[in-house]
């Protein structure tokens, strides 16, 4: 399913982003706020995408690439996974290079993603940040998003315990 903003195309995730995403990942300022660290490594990366391609052919989530319209550039990815269908729900995320931060492509790209849910017939979206993460705080919150929760020590990075928040909407 390809997606389309004023600005943005949202294509399927391929096995060929690996380029586009490996200089994002690698990017400590951006990972500054994941689950993991930086991440330099292009096998890595490879079996990241593997898993979400595999994921989406189980039906349980879809990951996009966001590119700039009209044969722009790749600014970031974004998804909805974790895939409820029972329950009518799924967790939504985003990563962007630092050069597209601040020029409302999130949250471009977030609506549509949001509008596409919806017309799956979802009706929760949740989202969770690491605790300092306040730009994803406050986009999510733009998007309609409400705090709901506080997990304390709920990711363990590099023996760091991190604190996250969760967020959700009702579609």
């Amino acid at each position: 399913m390809i997606l389309e903003t004023e600005r943005l195309t949202l294509t399927p995730i391929t096995a060929e982003d690996r380029a586009f995403l490996y200089p994002i990942m690698a990017d400590p300022e951006v990972m500054a706020h994941w689950d993991s660290d930086v991440i330099d490594d292009p096998d890595v990366i490879d079996a990241i995408l593997e898993g979400q391609i595999q994921s989406m052919g189980d039906g349980i989530a879809w990951y996009w690439s966001m590119r700039l319209t009209g044969g722009g550039g790749f600014v970031g990815s974004c998804d909805l996974s974790d895939i409820d269908w029972r329950h009518h729900r799924a967790e939504v995320g985003f990563i962007m290079g630092k050069d597209a931060w601040g020029q409302g492509y999130a949250i471009e790209a977030m609506r549509a993603v949001m509008a596409f849910a919806a017309s799956q017939g979802l009706k929760r979206l949740w989202a969770r940040t690491h605790v300092g993460n306040t730009r994803s705080d406050n986009l999510l919150q733009k998007l309609g998003f409400e705090a709901e929760g506080y997990m304390r020590g709920h990711i363990d990075r590099d023996g760091e315990r991190r604190d996250v928040r969760l967020w959700g909407m009702l579609l």
